[in-house]
């Protein structure tokens, strides 16, 4: 079988199932705006944007404008190579990557990966009424689907990794989508992976550590919650010390609006005092470094808005990290409380805090209990060698009936 991802980055969300793919023997082509060449068996094509949204362009329609742009780089790449001819399309909705391959593999099946539909209201978009969208960001939620409209559409099937997400899409559609989780590997996100990250930071050796993973501080992460549950937990336990991993930068919302031209780190440390002593921002790591961190956590917080639920939040309970999660939709469908994992309403300062005292007083007692469940979580239905059977089943019934 003959299977050819597309997606605007490399490895992405696909390149660990192509990988798998390969080391069984089909034949893998990744077409990205990455550099041409051969990594693990997977062969490469670049693809070269020739144009894209720009500032005249009204601002509700850039995304359609640039996406539209990826499909025809895409398209005219894979023109240059008439020798891919590929037995199953595999691409990312929504950049518009596979839109015109119809074109060129007319007898083809393309499978999608539907991510997220946009909604205007009782979403990510207005679920933090502190900070606010702007009029321009609601009206282009109403615009913001138009490419994964068409995706839905013409796609032969497609697949989402979680049912929170499978229930946004229209009712319509949800028939074609399949709910099969990206996989995580959890022989790597182990409880017993690497030995103390004490060699990073000049923390006592008795210290209590907490961490949190993002991929930006934002707020649609809930980092402003998590900055403010923190100085109260350190107020009361000195002992406590944070490790803030994650970039200081802004991948989803709009909160820069707000901030005045500072990041949204530098606004919130800003406007209240914080003893950095107790907080060790990172930034981002190795994943090797950051799987030995988890396992060292005596409790991992993690926050989100209505959003996509964030790998980081799996793969510390992978590492059978205990963890202090939002009670918001995405999280629920993972975490049941008291049993792998402890909840709190998402605006609940206080609640935070108390919970997280709560574990500190006896960390190894939560992990053996929840952390212990996180773990088995992970292993019967979100581990990769429980996904990626799903997924293969999957890509052989769409390449042998198109």
């Amino acid at each position: 079988m003959h299977v050819l991802f597309v997606h605007k980055n490399f490895p992405a969300q696909f390149g660990h199932i192509a990988a798998a793919l390969t080391r069984q023997g089909h034949r893998c082509t990744f077409v990205s705006q990455t550099p041409a060449g051969t990594v693990d068996g997977i062969g490469k094509i670049q693809y070269t944007l020739r144009g894209g949204a720009t500032r005249h362009t009204h601002y509700c329609s850039r995304t359609f404008e640039n996406a539209t742009w990826h499909a025809h780089a895409v398209y005219e790449a894979l023109q240059a190579r008439p020798d891919i001819r590929p037995d199953l399309v595999v691409g990312h909705s929504g950049f518009g990557s596979t839109l015109f391959l119809r074109e060129l593999y007319p007898g083809t099946p393309l499978l999608n990966y539907f991510e997220y539909f946009y909604r205007p209201r009782n979403s990510d978009l207005d679920f933090r009424p502190e900070w606010p969208p702007s009029e321009q960001d609601r009206l282009r939620a109403y615009t913001r689907n138009a490419m994964i409209l068409l995706d839905l559409e013409y796609c032969t099937a497609g697949y989402t990794p979680t049912h929170f997400q499978h229930g946004l899409f229209p009712q319509a559609y949800r028939p074609k989508i399949e709910v099969i989780h990206d996989g995580i590997d959890a022989a790597f996100w182990h409880p017993k992976a690497g030995s103390s990250t004490k060699y990073l930071l000049d923390i006592p050796p008795q210290a209590r550590i907490i961490t949190y993973v993002a991929r930006g501080f934002e707020s649609m992460r809930g980092f402003d919650i998590f900055l403010q549950a923190a100085r109260k937990i350190y107020t009361r336990r000195p002992d406590v010390h944070f490790l803030v991993i994650g970039e200081d930068r802004v991948a989803y919302g709009g909160d820069l609006r707000h901030t005045g031209g500072r990041s949204f780190k530098e606004y919130l440390l800003e406007q209240d005092g914080y003893d950095l002593r107790h907080l060790h921002f990172l930034g981002r790591v190795p994943p090797r470094t950051l799987a030995a961190i988890l396992a060292r956590s005596d409790l991992h917080i993690y926050l989100t808005v209505p959003f996509v639920l964030s790998w980081s939040l799996l793969n510390a309970m992978s590492c059978g990290c205990t963890v202090l999660a939002s009670d918001t939709a995405p999280v629920q469908e993972v975490i049941e409380a008291g049993h792998n994992g402890l909840l709190c309403d998402f605006f609940d300062v206080d609640g935070f805090a108390e919970a997280a005292l709560d574990v500190l007083r006896t960390p190894r007692k939560f992990r053996r209990t929840l952390g212990a469940a996180a773990r088995r979580t992970v292993e019967e239905r979100y581990a990769f060698r429980v996904t990626f059977p799903r997924l293969l089943t999957l890509f052989e019934r769409l390449a042998e009936h198109p």
